[in-house]
């Protein structure tokens, strides 16, 4: 196994990437679109390093990650503040809310968990074709291309929301199968989100496309959520 201080020395991703050990994430995606763009050879025929690319998305795959460049950060001896992490609040359940009926539990779900979520998917998922088709005109324009990055930063939010609220109370047992489906839902547009991410810091269409489909996939589950409840409200 190779030591600490020589691996620091041949694999040094902050070198790999050209910042400072304190970059913060926003520098950290900087950093890698402007590299990535320098040796994309849809910029830059002429260049074929297929090992610099491997080396840069491998730094970057670490440096993003708050886990793993933490864990990186430790075996290069490198010391951070430590940032304080919010830690959701677990409520205990009230005496109202023992002796609350199955249809009253479906009614504050629906009205604080499911209303709030889907009014959300409808802003994330309406949008993409969009967004899609105005960054299609030039992907490479910086203009177009910081629109579609506040386009994911938006979905981003509008998922962190959504999260949020459906933890906010625990499913009614006959809302189980709705739950799911947001459930799965949620966890689609996730990794969409990532797969789009990825697309404006290497331009690969790949992530494009793979980011489309789980969208479509998402569609998908929200429609059987809607119908869901749209058949547990009518019973």
């Amino acid at each position: 196994m190779a030591r600490t201080s020589d691996r620091t020395q041949q694999t040094n991703h902050y070198q790999t990437l050209k910042i400072s050990y304190n970059a913060v994430p926003a520098d950290v995606k900087k950093a890698y679109r402007l590299l990535v763009k320098e040796y994309h050879p849809d910029c830059n025929h002429h260049l074929d390093n297929h090992d610099a690319i491997a080396s840069i998305n491998l730094a970057y795959e670490v440096l993003s990650n708050p886990q793993s460049r933490a864990h990186y950060d430790r075996s290069l001896g490198i010391k951070h503040s430590p940032n304080g992490i919010s830690q959701g609040i677990k409520r205990s359940a009230t005496k109202r809310e023992v002796h609350l009926n199955e249809d009253q539990k479906l009614d504050r779900w629906a009205k604080h968990v499911y209303e709030p979520i889907t009014e959300m998917l409808e802003v994330i998922l309406d949008s993409l074709d969009e967004q899609i088709e105005a960054l299609a005109d030039d992907p490479y324009d910086d203009g177009l291309m910081e629109d579609f990055e506040d386009y994911i930063d938006e979905c981003r939010g509008s998922y962190a929301k959504a999260q949020i609220f459906f933890r906010a109370f625990p499913n009614p047992a006959s809302a189980a199968g709705i739950a799911s489906y947001l459930y799965h839902c949620l966890n689609a547009i996730s990794d969409g989100i990532e797969e789009l991410n990825y697309f404006t810091l290497n331009f690969d269409d790949r992530h494009l496309h793979t980011g489309q489909e789980l969208w479509r996939r998402a569609e998908e589950l929200r429609y059987y959520a809607q119908c869901g409840m749209e058949s547990l409200q009518r019973n």
